[in-house]
C-alpha cells in the first residue's frame, strides 16, 4: 500500500488591503525578503513536505520576482476568496496526488513558522480520522460585545483556542467539504459544519497572521531572533 505524501498548499491571491501595502501584503518585504518567500523557504526545505504549491493571482506578477525553490510550483488560479482559491488549487493538483494525500494549507501571511512546528502538527494528525490544525489555547480575558462598544458578557476561555494554519487534511475530504460550505474563513470550519472534530494540535505564538502593519514589526523581530 502506498503511504500517503504530504502536500503544502499555500492560497497567496488575496490583496491584504488592512495592511495598507502599495501591494498584496504577502509580497511586501519582511526582515530582507517578501513575506512570502519565508513560508515558501520553510516548506521547501522541510524533508517532511513532497510537494509545494502556490495557489496566486494571475494578475500579479510579483511572485516572478521571488526565486525558484524545489519541489514548488504555482497555480494561477486564485479565486475571490481564500475558501475559492484553496478549492482552485486543490481542482488543479487533482491528477497529481491522491485522494489520501494529506494537504496542509498555510497562510502566506504566517512567516513565522518553522519546521518543528510541522513535524509536530503531521505527528499528531497523521493518523486522526479526520484532520487537524495548530491552534494556541486563549489566554486573555475574551469579552463579548453589546454591539455598540460596550462590554455586555465575559466569555469563559477554557475552552477557546485560536485558529492559525496549517491546517491539514486529506485531498479528497478537503475538496468536498470546501465545496459543500458558504463562507467559511479556514478549513476546519468546513468539517465542523458537518459535524466532524478536526483535532487541535499546540502552535506557537510566532506563528500568528501578519494583518495591520504593526503586526510587520513583531514578525521581523521573530524572524530575527530577537522575540
Amino acid at each position: 500500500m502506498t503511504l500517503p505524501r504530504f502536500i503544502a498548499l499555500i492560497p497567496a491571491a488575496g490583496v491584504g488591503s488592512r495592511m495598507g501595502t502599495a501591494m498584496p501584503k504577502q509580497y511586501a518585504p519582511l526582515a530582507g525578503k517578501p513575506m512570502i518567500q519565508h513560508v515558501m523557504q520553510t516548506f521547501s526545505d522541510s524533508p517532511l513536505i513532497d510537494a509545494v504549491y502556490v495557489v496566486v493571482n494571475r494578475r500579479y506578477e510579483y511572485i516572478a520576482r521571488l526565486p525558484d525553490f524545489p519541489r514548488t510550483r504555482l497555480l494561477r488560479c486564485g479565486g475571490e476568496t481564500r475558501q475559492q482559491s484553496v478549492i482552485n488549487g486543490l481542482r488543479a493538483i487533482e491528477a497529481e496526488v491522491d485522494v489520501d494525500d494529506w494537504v496542509l494549507v498555510h497562510d502566506a501571511a504566517r512567516p513565522g513558522l518553522d519546521h518543528d512546528l510541522i513535524e509536530k502538527l503531521i505527528a499528531f494528525v497523521r493518523d486522526d480520522p479526520v484532520g487537524g490544525l495548530l491552534a494556541v489555547p486563549v489566554v486573555d480575558t475574551i469579552k463579548r460585545s453589546d454591539g455598540h462598544s460596550h462590554a455586555e458578557q465575559t466569555v469563559p476561555r477554557e475552552q477557546l483556542w485560536a485558529a492559525q494554519t496549517p491546517q491539514m487534511f486529506r485531498h479528497a475530504q478537503l475538496l468536498s467539504a470546501l465545496q459543500s460550505s458558504q463562507s467559511i474563513t479556514d478549513e476546519a470550519s468546513a468539517f465542523e459544519r458537518m459535524g466532524l472534530k478536526p483535532r487541535l494540535v499546540e502552535g506557537s505564538p510566532r506563528n500568528f497572521k501578519v494583518t495591520l502593519p504593526e503586526d510587520r514589526l513583531l514578525a521581523e523581530l521573530y524572524l530575527k531572533g530577537r522575540a
